[in-house]
């Protein structure tokens, strides 16, 4: 259990995924480059290169961690997390269900 302020320590945020590239990693990870608005551009990696395409990825809104420890994958280094959904084989990006800007804060 956690208490809301401690959940408050989350910066949940909406983001558009700018680039995609292929991680040379164990697991199957992408690279991407997404725009958090007024916080910038991130470097976030995310082990879903086997279940979504580059193409599905680019222009996509998001749900990102972006108050996250920088982690050193390999040669890369990830400023975030974003947000999916997964029961057993099925895996889904967490996304707003309208048009929102970059940045916008998740509550």
């Amino acid at each position: 259990m956690v208490t809301i302020a401690e959940f408050s320590n989350l910066d949940l945020r909406i983001g558009k995924v700018l680039d995609v590239t292929e991680l040379d990693t164990r697991k199957p990870m992408y690279g991407l480059k997404v725009d958090l608005g007024e916080l910038g551009i991130k470097s976030i990696a995310a082990g879903i290169r086997d279940r979504y395409a580059k193409e599905e990825l680019l222009g996509r809104m998001v749900v990102v961690v972006a108050n996250l420890e920088p982690k050193k994958i390999g040669d890369f280094v990830s400023e975030g997390m974003i947000l999916a959904a997964e029961d057993g084989a099925d895996l889904t990006l967490l996304m707003p269900d309208k048009d929102i800007k970059q940045g916008s804060k998740v509550r």
